[in-house]
């Protein structure tokens, strides 16, 4: 399994003589194993992989693999893993978007903007009945939006740079500056 953590630079669009790729640009050049967990000490084997960001904090994060094989703690992550028309999964966390009312959290459609709904365009209507005399869990109301583990599939790698940059088609989620994982998808 080829795994790596990168920190996402933005999109942009790659021209071929056939099309235009938009692609999103992923940094993943500093990448190193941080330790191994086995199956003897730790009841599973899985794989630290330590990413440094330049002026940020260390990033750790354990994937969990079936053979660690010849890998070793201190050794390097390199893209060079990956090729292109590799399919691959991206892990992050989505934009944080706030507290926001429930046309923008949920799709609501709003009240008409005429005959009598004066003060309530954008208002969730009614919340509950005489019975329970309570709202029931998971009712969908306004509150925080976004900043949640977000997992895209099926992503293909474009182009893998000697610089430890990799080019993913496709949007990945987070701010840019965000940290992604990518995963092989087999």
């Amino acid at each position: 399994m080829k795994m790596i953590l990168g920190k996402k630079l933005g999109m942009t669009t790659i021209y071929t003589e056939e099309k235009a790729q938009h692609v999103t640009l992923v940094d993943t050049n500093t990448n190193s194993i941080g330790g191994i967990r086995t199956e003897e000490k730790d009841g599973y084997t899985a794989v630290q992989v330590k990413f440094t960001p330049e002026k940020s904090k260390e990033v750790i994060s354990e994937f969990r693999i079936e053979e660690i094989g010849e890998l070793k703690k201190g050794d390097k992550v390199e893209a060079r893993q990956f090729s292109k028309g590799d399919k691959v999964i991206a892990k992050g966390i989505s934009k944080g978007k706030g507290y926001q009312g429930v046309v923008k959290r949920h799709g609501f459609a709003g009240s008409p903007a005429s005959h009598g709904h004066r003060h309530d365009l954008r208002a969730p209507g009614s919340i509950g009945s005489a019975f329970p005399e309570r709202v029931m869990k998971g009712k969908r109301m306004a509150g925080r939006m976004g900043s949640q583990s977000v997992t895209v599939k099926n992503l293909e790698i474009v182009q893998v740079g000697e610089d430890g940059i990799i080019a993913i088609k496709g949007a990945l989620p987070g701010n840019n500056k965000g940290i992604v994982k990518i995963i092989s998808q087999d």
